[in-house]
């Protein structure tokens, strides 16, 4: 699994760690831009549809940007393929950053987007029963916290959207941080970490509330029954060190989940442009479960 060795990463929790490209062809898919899911204007998604006579399944696509900058408008170029193809729709996801809210308002904005993706599954012919989510970085986080998250659906609800189900299908991170409590044992350099959190960057991590960072930390709802979680991640990455993927990883697979951690070797922060096997291992795992090409009964 040996893969070129990439440029240096910038000390960001990049906005742009997919090689990105527009939606791009002569039998394009359907494209709907800027729908509201809530009513904050950064809640907001794209929407491409697959041209499917067969109600297909979907990714939620969520940026990366140190939960502070990075736009939903471009498409990791694996996802873009998928739709083109016609077997994937994908809904590209924005939300609060933390100069309007700090956490949880990040991840409560992406779960209330899946329930709102099926709340309008029949409208955009989604099956509701194979949902996914991925990111890379922030994304990463993001799509890791809703996938392992308890279902936030509230049947009770006067909110016809809560009572929708959250629950993914799979979960594809590309280098994303899993853990807080690595903070005190990993030297972490870049500030958004802390300032997820509303803390100054130069806080000690000891002096962070430990009930925050907890809540923030996707591992700390990790269990046997979470959805398939595909982890990759380079072991050259300074920003989210490669502990976070492997202790999540361990934890997972502890308690008899379904989990794979890809490492590329060589790889910085930017793994998802590390080369076509990244790519190819993604592909393979949202093909394998999302059920595409199975009876999805099987």
């Amino acid at each position: 699994m040996m893969i070129r060795q990439l440029a240096p990463a910038s000390l960001c929790l990049c906005a742009a760690v997919f090689t990105s490209v527009e939606v791009v062809a002569a039998d394009a898919p359907t494209l709907q831009k800027d729908v509201a899911y809530d009513e904050h204007p950064a809640q907001r998604l794209d929407v491409y549809l697959a041209k499917s006579d067969r109600p297909v399944p979907a990714m939620v696509y969520i940026h990366g940007g140190g939960w502070r900058a990075g736009s939903k408008n471009r498409l990791p170029g694996w996802l873009t393929a998928a739709v083109n193809d016609g077997w994937l729709s994908v809904v590209s996801v924005e939300y609060r950053f933390t100069d309007v809210a700090l956490h949880p308002a990040q991840a409560n904005d992406c779960v209330r987007a899946v329930q709102f993706v099926r709340s309008r599954a029949k409208k955009w012919n989604i099956d509701t029963n194979r949902i996914g989510v991925t990111g890379g970085s922030a994304g990463a986080h993001l799509s890791l916290w809703v996938a392992l998250h308890d279902d936030a659906a509230d049947p009770s609800s006067s909110d016809p959207i809560k009572r929708q189900s959250s629950r993914a299908a799979c979960v594809v991170s590309f280098a994303g941080p899993t853990d807080w409590s690595l903070l005190a044992e990993i030297e972490h350099k870049h500030p958004a970490y802390r300032q997820l959190l509303g803390y100054d960057p130069g806080i000690p991590a000891a002096e962070m509330s430990s009930a925050a960072k907890t809540d923030v930390s996707p591992i700390s709802f990790a269990t046997g029954d979470d959805p398939p979680v595909l982890l990759v991640h380079g072991d050259n990455d300074v920003i989210v060190p490669l502990r976070h993927a492997s202790k999540l990883h361990e934890q997972l697979k502890s308690a008899g989940g379904t989990t794979e951690l890809y490492v590329v070797k060589g790889a910085n922060h930017a793994v998802a442009g590390a080369g076509g096997n990244v790519s190819q291992r993604a592909v393979a795992f949202v093909r394998k479960h999302l059920k595409i090409g199975q009876d999805e009964n099987e």
